[in-house]
């Protein structure tokens, strides 16, 4: 029980030092290479044709998007 609670408080603090972090830093946490972005990839499949199911929710994002923009009150 005692490895578990060990475990328990390591992780917890592991959490905590992370979100101390991010709210100091105002960074989000990614990977050692810097993700996606630095190669130039905007998404995770590169395709040039997408799939209809990518294509429904980029059609739904931008929507989204067009109607955050018009109802924009500032």
């Amino acid at each position: 029980m005692s490895t578990f609670i060990a475990a328990f408080v390591i992780l917890l603090l592991f959490f905590l030092l992370m979100s101390i972090g991010y709210i100091i830093k105002r960074k989000a946490v990614e990977g050692s290479c810097g993700g996606l972005g630095v190669l130039g990839i905007e998404k995770a499949c590169d395709c040039d044709d997408p799939c209809d199911k990518r294509k429904r929710r980029m059609a739904a994002e931008e929507a989204r998007r067009e109607k955050l923009t018009k109802d924009r009150i500032i």
